[in-house]
């Protein structure tokens, strides 16, 4: 049989309300094929949310996507990056170098600056808390050392911004829909944000809420991530927002539920892992295939963090304890 190859994405610009642009924009990695911008008119230019990776190609997926709303790149008077992850906030320096407009990020960003910066230590990082959490060799092996997109003036360009105009927790802009404002969200991210304009109910996300239901922390930078993600859900939720611009996926008016499923995810996964651990001690690595299964080895990094995150929440919260030896054991 033939080899099945996915088909080529291209950005793409649709309109979803009066002055209000979502921009579909590739991206390169199986399982998320493309993530949003979000283009808000203000004046005669716009307000862009989330941008994209930097690299050259990227940016032209993205003027193809504002062409398609009859908007320019060079129009862009304002980029507000909802975390510092490089599919949200990679090309905004190129933005900024080509308008001069600001951009706003949380000052939270040194997760990204480490993967720009020190991609070795970085790199060195991951496999000693790899083998800590007692995974083989063979999966140790299948780490690599991550390889930035375009690396040259992306680091200093976001540092000096987010210390230039901090996007923290009550932030407020302008633009032709009303006043947004900022929210402090950390789990996903250390950096996260969303931008909520109250009196039309809506609510840029990010990758706080996503179109489907899917967990992700950064793990390592903060105590307790998971914990973090469900004190962002219950301020999500006293927003009352009624139509959801999420960094991937389609929009949505079900807020709520999108909250409540993202809750009901969290309590599963935190009780299969206390489960797994009942009869402990085990390392992170038996607790990862007793939760998931046998064969781990397609996803392991990203089972590796989630599984981190469940375990130093439970410990948090009093119901789970490591006994910090060179491999960590976890028990009740």
């Amino acid at each position: 049989m033939a080899d099945v190859q996915r088909r080529r994405e291209h950005g793409r610009g649709e309109r979803v309300l009066p002055g209000v642009y979502r921009l579909r924009v590739p991206l390169p990695w199986p399982g998320v094929p493309h993530g949003n911008a979000w283009a808000v008119r203000r004046g005669d230019g716009f307000v862009l949310f989330d941008c994209g990776l930097p690299g050259a190609d990227n940016v032209a997926e993205l003027e193809r996507a504002l062409a398609m709303c009859d908007l320019e790149l060079g129009q862009a008077n304002l980029v507000v990056c909802t975390h510092a992850h490089l599919d949200h906030c990679g090309a905004a320096p190129h933005i900024a170098a080509l308008t001069g407009c600001e951009i706003y990020l949380h000052p939270s960003h040194a997760h990204l600056l480490r993967l720009l910066g020190e991609p070795q230590e970085l790199y060195e990082a991951r496999v000693a808390n790899a083998r800590r959490a007692g995974l083989p060799d063979e999966l140790v092996e299948t780490f690599s050392p991550p390889t930035p997109f375009d690396p040259a003036g992306v680091e200093p360009a976001l540092a000096a911004y987010a210390a230039a105009t901090p996007l923290v927790e009550g932030v407020r802009f302008e633009t032709d829909v009303g006043t947004w404002v900022t929210h402090y969200t950390p789990g996903h991210s250390p950096s996260h944000v969303v931008l909520a304009q109250p009196e039309r109910r809506l609510l840029v996300s990010g990758d706080h809420l996503l179109g489907r239901i899917s967990l992700y922390f950064d793990y390592g930078y903060t105590p307790d991530p998971c914990g973090e993600f469900l004190a962002s859900l219950d301020l999500t939720e006293r927003l009352g927002a009624r139509l959801c611009l999420p960094g991937h996926g389609r929009t949505f008016a079900d807020v709520y539920a999108h909250i409540r499923g993202n809750r009901d995810l969290v309590a599963q996964r935190l009780a299969e892992v206390a489960e797994a651990i009942a009869d402990g001690p085990r390392t992170v690595y038996e607790v990862i295939r007793r939760v998931y299964g046998e064969d781990v080895s397609g996803n392991i990094g990203w089972l590796l963090a989630q599984t981190e995150s469940f375990l130093t929440h439970l410990q948090a919260t009093g119901r789970a304890h490591a006994d910090g030896g060179d491999v960590e054991r976890w028990s009740p």
